[in-house]
């Protein structure tokens, strides 16, 4: 029998990883092609098709020993992947992809197939699509956080100790107005963080067609805390369409009535967090070398202010 072809690391994540991880990224590249052939042998799977990547997984299409599709996912083991793994399980696939197995040494997760070509952006109605991901939303939202994710209390009172810090690497005064601004409104809600399991980054891309559901949600990763945190992703979705619409502040506010009512969220304390992840963001951001707000993020919280 022929042996299968070895796996091919797509350059988009050698890049990725070499840029984020360094030596310990590129190190975990050269390891990777010898790890998905033992994980496929030891799962009894066979590759069905051609590889895909983003920033931070390879994703190889694979048929089950019975002849069932799956993927097999592949990605460094770190925080996030952890909180990945204990999302999944806790979920069990109600409104998500299905946790079908998983290694725990290198964090591979064994995934049900679900239909990557075709994603929530493909909805062309807007409210239809953001009924859509409100629905799922609401779903994963309803299961208690287990032990073991990151706290949204202790995110919030990280990014406040880091604002004043950030606020003067920013070069225009308003700018440093909004990072205060958000900041105040954090500083308001932290005392009661929540306690729900988030998903983190459930935006329309993160939707995938499904057979056992229409629609699943992908790549979460979860931490505990106040569904209002968890809104930014889809207030965001599509932004270039949201733009040449030439009317944001209608849509944002017409997204965010849609969520709020779908998920039962107060509304005052719902803008408050998603004012609190435009700060996280942020932060990001200036982290990263920037000294200017990201103009979406300043006409989400506009929105917001008009509502």
């Amino acid at each position: 029998m022929n042996r299968p072809a070895a796996v091919e690391v797509p350059k988009l994540l050698a890049s990725s990883y070499a840029r984020t991880f360094g030596e310990a990224g590129r190190a975990w590249i050269a390891a990777l092609p010898a790890l998905a052939a033992e994980l496929l042998d030891r799962w009894e799977l066979r590759r069905d098709g051609e590889p895909g990547a983003g920033e931070a997984s390879l994703v190889l299409p694979v048929l089950r020993r019975d002849g069932t599709p799956a993927v097999l996912k592949l990605q460094m083991p770190r925080q996030e992947t952890t909180a990945a793994l204990i999302g999944l399980r806790a979920w069990d696939g109600d409104g998500m992809v299905r946790l079908l197995d998983h290694d725990p040494e290198s964090s591979t997760m064994l995934l049900e197939r679900l239909d990557g070509a075709r994603t929530l952006t493909s909805v062309e109605d807007d409210d239809v699509a953001m009924g859509i991901l409100a629905g799922l939303q609401a779903r994963l939202h309803s299961v208690p956080a287990p032990q073991g994710l990151r706290s949204l209390g202790d995110i919030a009172t990280e990014m406040l100790e880091q604002v004043p810090q950030a606020a003067r690497a920013l070069t225009d005064p308003a700018d440093r107005r909004h990072l205060r601004a958000w900041a105040s409104a954090v500083a308001e809600l932290a005392g009661d963080p929540g306690d729900r399991m988030l998903h983190w980054d459930l935006h329309y891309d993160n939707v995938l067609a499904a057979e056992r559901e229409p629609w699943l949600a992908i790549d979460p990763e979860p931490l505990t805390g106040d569904p209002g945190f968890d809104l930014w992703p889809a207030l965001d979705s599509r932004w270039d369409a949201v733009v040449a619409k030439n009317d944001t502040h209608r849509v944002v506010r017409r997204r965010f009535d849609l969520l709020t009512e779908a998920l039962n969220l107060d509304r005052t304390r719902a803008a408050g967090w998603t004012l609190g992840r435009l700060l996280q963001n942020s932060l990001w951001d200036i982290e990263d070398g920037r000294t200017m707000l990201a103009p979406s993020h300043v006409a989400i919280a506009e929105a917001l202010s008009d509502r």
